[in-house]
């Protein structure tokens, strides 16, 4: 069911058996061909054909309409496949450029991971490749190009969910939540912004807005102003809304597909119950307030109360909010829930839920990060060096890698690792599994890995301009 403002509005009942495609979705029992890649991953037998189409679309941000580029609609349709399931997904590029998909939070295998001039070549304007893989893991995760800030500064975005049959799921509905950041067409364009925070040393387009937060943590506005912030590609004037019954037990699952924002969210009138991050469950925290880095993903669990209001993302450092609203009865509330002035959880306050956690054992290796930049020059790297002089981090099958990342800059960096998940604090310890963590300024995170799908991969910063400025490394296989 489709609400009146264009919320997606899904029963418990009817997620199982549901299939959002991008274009045209089939569901079907048929023999894999034998020039399928392998799989590793337990399989359902079904094969979901899927479609994707990169293109210039028009979308209506508040009543300006802009052209951008998108998967169809800005977010693009879900995604959607079972735990096991084969899916084919038919990209065509319709983009005046190069393009690729990246499938953000998945272990895919290496050929698919969508890294141009690193596991496969880029699809060229006008023309079509087939991503074909077994879905490995359940949980919110997303896609996007992996082409520079050109490409993911834009809407060229949408979640990707993976249900999981066996899960309990104690809710009745579900609700997608996409945050962004957005210049495209009402402010520079994302390569005009790269471009003059490189001429100008960073001083242009900075957010400039170091301190500290309300509950005394260290906090950067990162490097762009953005003129709008979105919340399912609608501004804080014509927002998105989720109609429900009161008593329902809600899933929100959170994206942050910004480009380099790191935003609080709060639901006025509510507390949110922690479930997941990353696709992977936690042990259940409750909060009132939530901070989610570039790439991150949150699951939480509300029950609905009787009135309107407010889901607002705050954008760290940087003025203005993406809203949308929660609608059970008449009446409202203020537009800032008073709930984003608690202390916001964060990852250092999350526990592995049983069965999510890494086997303990030491690790055979040890890698060290120190994550450092300047504005001027407007340069990023990793232990002092940009990508293109960086050497590989190298890991054999089977191994246990520790990776230990310390920030040295005045910046927060959500440190993202592809075709893998790592464990908070180490292998067997109480953290989280992640693909993507937010790493404060000045602050350090432990992490351990097991390397158990061979390729190269990319482990980078998930600000779009700092990894397109240098901070980026990669994971390759002995």
């Amino acid at each position: 069911m489709r609400t009146d403002s264009g919320a997606v509005d899904v029963s418990r009942r009817q997620v199982l058996g549901l299939m959002l495609g991008l274009g045209v979705a089939a569901c079907t029992r048929q023999p894999v061909p034998q020039s399928a890649p392998a799989s590793p991953v337990p399989t359902t037998g079904r094969v979901r054909d899927l479609a994707l189409s990169a293109q210039p679309v028009q979308m209506d941000l508040g009543g300006h309409t802009v052209t951008t580029w998108a998967y169809g609609s800005v977010p693009g349709k879900p995604l959607r496949a079972d735990v096991g399931d084969r899916v084919r997904i038919r990209l065509r590029n319709d983009l005046p450029e190069a393009t690729s998909v990246h499938w953000h939070g998945l272990p895919v295998p290496n050929a698919m991971d969508g890294v141009p001039d690193v596991t496969m070549a880029a699809v060229a304007p006008g023309h079509a490749f087939t991503y074909e893989f077994v879905v490995p893991v359940a949980g919110t995760h997303w896609l996007h190009p992996h082409m520079g800030v050109g490409q993911l500064d834009r809407g060229l975005y949408a979640p990707f969910i993976v249900d999981d049959p066996h899960e309990s799921g104690d809710y009745d509905r579900e609700w997608i939540v996409v945050l962004d950041d957005w210049t495209d067409g009402v402010g520079p364009s994302p390569q005009q912004i790269y471009d003059d925070l490189v001429a100008s040393g960073g001083q242009n387009s900075s957010g400039g807005m170091m301190g500290m937060d309300h509950g005394g943590m260290m906090m950067d506005g990162g490097d762009v102003n953005y003129p709008l912030y979105l919340m399912n590609g609608r501004t804080a004037s014509d927002p998105d809304v989720l109609n429900a019954k009161r008593g329902e037990r809600i899933r929100i699952r959170f994206i942050n597909a910004g480009a380099d924002t790191v935003f609080t969210v709060a639901l006025g009138g509510h507390r949110m119950q922690v479930t997941d991050s990353d696709g992977y469950p936690v042990r259940p925290v409750t909060t009132q307030a939530l901070r989610i880095g570039m790439g991150e993903r949150y699951d939480v669990i509300v029950t609905a109360q009787d009135g309107r209001f407010p889901l607002v993302a705050e954008p760290e450092g940087k003025s203005g909010y993406a809203i949308a609203y929660l609608r059970t009865g008449s009446g409202g509330s203020p537009q800032r829930p008073s709930e984003l002035d608690a202390y916001p959880l964060t990852v250092s306050a999350l526990q592995a839920a049983a069965g999510a956690a890494l086997p303990a054992r030491e690790p055979d290796h040890t890698a060290d990060l120190t994550l450092s930049g300047s504005m001027a020059p407007y340069r990023w790297t990793l232990n002092g060096a940009t990508y293109d002089q960086a050497d590989p981090i190298t890991v054999k099958q089977g191994e246990l890698l520790r990776l230990r990342m310390v920030n040295m800059s005045m910046m927060s960096h959500p440190m993202h690792l592809h075709g893998h998940t790592f464990q908070v604090g180490g292998a067997g310890s109480a953290g989280p599994r992640k693909d993507t963590v937010l790493i404060p300024p000045m602050g350090s995170v432990t992490a351990d890995l097991l390397a158990d799908n061979p390729g190269k991969w990319m482990l980078h910063c998930h600000n779009a301009y700092h990894a397109e400025a240098g901070m980026m490394t990669r994971l390759d296989y002995q």
